[in-house]
């Protein structure tokens, strides 16, 4: 993209180095208008770099196991135990991220009497967040996660009944690998830009060996409850783009081709108009620096001072003009909406940005600063009055 727009930049100086014609010769130029048709849907897009949005989680809850119960009605019950939880994600998008989590602790549970064993397990979780789908925003203190997965469980140090599951020694297994399924829900808490709070349930769902025993329902479950902090590596904001920016952006250039157009047509017809006056005596004329209309600007985001990559062809060609002209000097003169933030935030800010374009004209160009001078609008004035956000804007002149 970045280059696309340098060489309609480039286009646009090429304009400046018209062919001149000859002093028998007629110009004629057909002015027509250059406008951008491609439909393209105006819809922000959101994406993360290969660094940014990792997370790290930790955490800690309680079990519950639900397997076959051979006791009577009014002796059954669930047992709760510890579980701890640690695992790392990333989000690759506002909407959906992935983590791999881990769980372990006891296992307490209710066969013909009370049996116990430990596990571990490690689940590779898909993750979408509701609210952001609905509305993006990095801010945003509560949001709900849904969240699915698959993963491997471990379990081991069997006590209580003995089970029916035996291996190939035909002897009962002293412990088991089970192959779960997920389903779970995170509330999730933002505390700054950096730490989340998270409570989350999580149903993993196992094959009828997951407490060594093979009976009754063919599905059993573990059932944990976790709460913890997760750390959020680098922040939680996105990189956004909208084609309607770069579309904007190119329709900007063909105004000013435009414009460049009916001012060549302009000389043409004087030209000719000069021609026709023939033979005329010589006049001797002073030379003097003969220079280039300021058409170039400087369009911002909202409530923003930072000039962005596809508009900074456009202070490269003010400061090649100033390379050219060294004579000249040029005011520059920054502005605001009217539809966004007071009078006094707007002078603020339509200085700031301003001060954004001298300062890269200075250090990135070298231009001497006594040649540049800048102006705060603010708000009051609309050089757009048709199109609100055409006005965060830096507009330059000669002094």
């Amino acid at each position: 993209m970045k280059k696309s727009l340098l060489i309609a930049g480039a286009g646009v100086l090429s304009l400046f180095a018209a062919q001149p014609a000859s002093a028998q010769e007629t110009v004629v130029v057909e002015e027509e208008s250059v406008v951008v048709t491609e439909n393209v849907p105006c819809q922000t897009h959101y994406y993360s770099t290969a660094r940014d949005n990792w997370f790290i989680q930790i955490g800690a809850g309680v079990n519950a196991p639900f397997c076959e119960n051979f006791l009577a009605s009014d002796k059954q019950k669930h047992h709760l135990t510890v579980a701890y939880n640690l695992g790392f994600g990333k989000w690759m998008s506002p909407y959906l991220g992935w983590r791999i989590s881990f769980l372990g602790g006891p296992l307490h549970w209710d066969f013909r009497k009370f049996d116990k064993a430990k596990y571990v397990s490690a689940n590779f979780d898909l993750m979408w967040d509701m609210f952001n789908s609905y509305r993006v925003n990095s801010r945003r203190v509560f949001s709900i996660v849904p969240f699915v997965g698959l993963g491997g469980t471990f379990v081991w140090d069997y006590k209580g009944e003995p089970g029916n599951i035996l291996n190939k020694h035909h002897k009962v297994k002293s412990n088991q690998w089970c192959l779960p399924v997920s389903v779970g829900l995170q509330l999730r808490f933002r505390l700054c830009k950096y730490v989340d709070f998270f409570a989350e349930g999580r149903a993993q769902f196992y094959g009828d060996n997951f407490n060594n025993y093979a009976s009754g329902q063919p599905i059993e479950a573990n059932i944990t409850a976790i709460g913890g902090f997760t750390f959020n590596i680098g922040g939680s904001d996105f990189q956004s783009y909208n084609p309607c920016d770069y579309l904007g952006y190119i329709n900007s250039l063909n105004n000013q081709v435009n414009d460049l157009r009916g001012e060549l047509a302009t000389t043409a017809a004087a030209l000719a108009a000069a021609e026709a006056q023939l033979p005329c005596p010589e006049v001797v004329v002073a030379e003097e620096t003969v220079t280039t209309p300021l058409l170039a600007t400087v369009r911002f985001k909202i409530n923003s001072d930072v000039i962005q990559d596809y508009e900074k062809v456009n202070v490269y060609n003010i400061a090649e003009w100033l390379k050219a002209n060294p004579t000249q000097n040029v005011t520059i003169a920054g502005y605001a909406d009217k539809d966004t933030g007071t009078a006094e935030y707007n002078m603020a800010l339509s200085k700031r940005r301003a001060e954004a374009v001298r300062s890269a004209l200075v250090n990135d160009y070298g231009i001497n600063p006594d040649r540049l001078s800048i102006q705060a609008e603010g708000s009051a004035t609309q050089p757009y009055p048709a199109n609100n956000d055409w006005n965060r804007i830096v507009i330059f002149s000669n002094k």
